[in-house]
């Protein structure tokens, strides 16, 4: 119990830790402009500080200090990762996507703004996350910077997060097994926990063959989240959520839930984080942090 509790101190330090900082780079680097822009800037602050578990940044910045990397380096690329997270949460709730009316307990950006703005809000922090990632004040080193753009860009497109979510889309008439639902989840959900890992991998300058254990872990934490997401859609408190519930039962979509049942996906889920935490096995103390995070994962309330 003592291990337990000095995990759960670590984390609720960290979160509230990686929560200041984020919120900080945003502040610092998006600046309301005194012209018609002013709008589209306001709307970007609104989705982006304050908001949400900042569970991406935690990640990257976490696997960036087992390998002693600057932590103002790591935050700005924390915050490009997190732009590219909360861009879309602003596309998904659109009208034409899942057309939500809230998001982290507030009005989601089209109905605080309106659509025109909230397309061009989540345009505009998919196009600030590579900036941020291309500036030397992020990291000095230009292959590395390099890398970063890559492994971000292929994580937010196609063979990651869109291409999740157009399955997603896709899910709403088409019966999806296991392995789909499984594969969707991978793209929309894993792509970016698993490329905020690597990123802080890649600021480490840790070769890619010294990287297949965070990615077991990534990948296994990845499917642990979307699991628990769907436990949570399914059996979950709308209030502590701070959004509607069980919309994919409503749409008829394939979930973990759904085709594994509540009992055996909660058990999935936390073998997939002992999965998870043995992948770091060749770490000590330095990855308690990525430990207490695989836990936190299934343990949420929202």
């Amino acid at each position: 119990m003592a291990q337990a509790g000095v995990s759960n101190s670590l984390l609720a330090e960290a979160l509230a830790s990686i929560a200041r900082g984020i919120d900080s780079v945003f502040d610092s680097l998006m600046p309301v402009p005194e012209d018609a822009r002013s709008g589209l800037v306001s709307a970007m602050r609104y989705a982006a500080i304050g908001n949400g578990k900042r569970i991406r940044p935690l990640l990257l910045t976490a696997t960036a200090g087992i390998y002693g990397v600057d932590r103002d380096s790591a935050l700005r690329a924390g915050a490009a990762i997190e732009a590219i997270h909360v861009y879309s949460l602003i596309h998904d709730d659109l009208p034409c996507m899942d057309d939500d009316d809230l998001r982290h307990g507030k009005p989601t950006v089209h109905r605080a703004f309106d659509e025109a703005t909230a397309v061009l809000a989540g345009d505009s922090l998919l196009a600030f996350a590579f900036e941020v990632l291309s500036d030397p004040a992020t990291c000095t080193d230009p292959y590395a910077r390099i890398e970063l753009v890559r492994a971000l860009g292929q994580a937010s497109g196609s063979q990651g997060m869109a291409g999740g979510q157009m399955m997603d889309l896709a899910a709403e008439t088409s019966e999806f097994d296991l392995q789909t639902v499984t594969r969707l989840q991978q793209l929309k959900t894993g792509a970016l926990l698993g490329a905020a890992v690597e990123m802080g991998a890649i600021l480490g300058h840790v070769a890619p063959e010294g990287r297949t254990h965070l990615h077991g872990y990534a990948r296994d934490i990845g499917l642990a989240f979307q699991i628990a997401d769907d436990l949570l859609d399914h059996e979950g408190d709308e209030a502590l959520a701070g959004k509607a519930l069980g919309k994919d039962a409503a749409a008829g979509k394939q979930t973990f839930v759904s085709l594994l049942g509540p009992d055996r996906a909660r058990a999935q889920a936390q073998m997939l984080v002992d999965q998870a935490i043995t992948h770091l096995s060749q770490h000590g103390e330095e990855a308690d942090l990525l430990r207490a995070i695989a836990r936190y994962i299934i343990e949420r309330d929202h």
